[in-house]
């Protein structure tokens, strides 16, 4: 168990292994309640920790890509997975065996 101390105006330190497994950042709200056991502080994301993955910059930047190739027309569906794969298969090429 870790120990901060209250300074002024209220503020405390988080320990940066509470921090991070929190997924907690600077500028984060928190919820604050009191309990029975004591002080209970939730994290209060906009974005759900599970889902932040996809809210990431290189995330963005990929979907970004995938809009502008829609929109360029640079795109193909298939009418089954397996039609897919087939594709995906005829795409790759075996590998070349060297000659000593």
């Amino acid at each position: 168990m870790r120990r901060t101390r209250l300074r002024a105006k209220g503020q405390l330190t988080l320990p940066e292994e509470i921090r991070t497994a929190a997924r907690l950042e600077e500028g984060d709200l928190l919820e604050a309640e009191i309990t029975e056991e004591g002080i209970l502080l939730r994290p209060q994301k906009l974005i759900d920790a599970t889902q932040a993955w996809f809210w990431s910059p290189e995330w963005a930047a990929g979907e970004r890509e995938a809009d502008a190739d829609l929109a360029a027309g640079r795109g193909e569906t298939f009418e089954s997975g397996e039609a897919f794969i087939a594709a995906l298969r005829q795409l790759a090429k075996p590998a070349r065996k060297r000659r000593p």
